[in-house]
């Protein structure tokens, strides 16, 4: 039997834990029998990208990115349309691809899926030319990515302390939104542009999207009060976000956006700076990845406690439009008194 050549790039600087440990963990789990190994270091941005383009040119069967998203994406797309395949051994902050996959966070799970070698066709999506493999969008999530960025820290902590403190300051944006439909306005406070279900981390910015459809899932955040933010906030996490007021959705091939003023853009969570107008499209079956055959992309059911604590808070919602409903009526009624009394 001819043994297949996978070659693991490991970034050691991303995510939050050491992997020093990881090199050896290879060398016991994966079944030297059917594959030859090899581990390959990133040294700076951008290294990633060139090995894997090096193992296509080299028709390596396997290229494994050990790392988070950003590492992720650096080797995908320079496997997109062709023969290799990617596998993912997760050790980033938020793993989302991983996650919607099925991918196991325990990195010697992780290395036994890869054994089982089980390969299929995905999507992925193009925003400005520049290839993404789970989400892409503008607004508020490419500006906390750019202060992710800028942080000089990794990790969930940093990221909430970003939106803890630039959220009440970041006003939204009013974009022209065209699609094979035609083209409507919104003021949004992000729009992101899924292929995969998730963020990372669990954080569910379209619950429903596969990437096997040839769609991208359009979801526009309008603009909400404080009130809302914590109703948004767990739908985000209970899979719900689609049944929230301030959320529209859609599905297309292709759109173009364009706003009023150059500004961030993120694809899989790394930001980058761009023009007022802005092109997303999907690529069909593009990248061949290395999957757990035992799922079937993220088909987990949505946490019941989650919902409930949601079903809570639309409750509460509904409790505060009756609260202000019925707080209008006595400030008229007030009034009304005040005048008599002073008659």
């Amino acid at each position: 039997m001819t043994r297949k050549s996978i070659v693991f790039i490991l970034n050691p600087i991303s995510g939050t834990h050491s992997k020093a440990e990881i090199p050896g963990m290879i060398d016991n789990i994966m079944d030297k029998e059917r594959f030859t190994c090899q581990v390959r270091t990133t040294e700076h941005r951008g290294h990633a990208a060139e090995i894997a383009r090096e193992c296509v040119k080299d028709g390596v069967d396997v290229v494994a990115a050990i790392g988070g998203d950003g590492t992720v994406n650096e080797v995908a797309r320079s496997l997109v349309h062709s023969r290799t395949a990617l596998a993912i051994v997760p050790c980033g902050s938020g793993n989302g691809l991983a996650r919607h996959l099925g991918i196991p966070m325990d990195l010697g799970k992780a290395l036994k899926i890869i054994n089982l070698c089980h390969v299929e066709d995905f999507d992925y999506g193009v925003i400005n030319d520049l290839p993404f493999f789970c989400t892409c969008g503008m607004g508020f999530d490419a500006f906390i990515s750019l202060k992710f960025a800028e942080a000089g820290k990794r990790g969930p902590i940093t990221y909430v302390e970003n939106v803890l403190k630039e959220g009440l300051k970041y006003r939204p944006e009013t974009y022209e939104v065209e699609d094979e439909t035609g083209a409507k306005r919104y003021k949004a406070f992000l729009i992101a542009c899924a292929n995969a279900s998730q963020y990372g981390n669990n954080a569910y910015i379209a619950p429903h999207a596969t990437m096997r459809d040839g769609l991208l899932d359009v979801v526009i955040l309008e603009p909400f009060s404080t009130l809302d933010a914590p109703q948004i906030s767990i739908d985000l996490f209970s899979k719900t976000l689609e049944n929230n007021s301030k959320i529209k959705t859609f599905r297309s091939r292709r759109i173009h956006i364009h706003r009023r003023e150059p500004g961030a853009i993120h694809f899989d969570g790394d930001p980058i700076m761009t023009g007022c107008d802005i092109d997303v499209h999907i690529e069909n079956m593009g990248i061949r990845i290395v999957t757990n055959p035992d799922v079937v992309e993220d088909t987990r059911a949505a946490n019941p406690v989650l919902n409930a604590f949601s079903d809570f808070f639309n409750n509460i919602n509904n409790v505060r439009e009756d609260i202000v409903h019925q707080g209008r009526r006595i400030q008229v009624i007030n009034k009304v008194l005040l005048r008599k009394l002073t008659r």
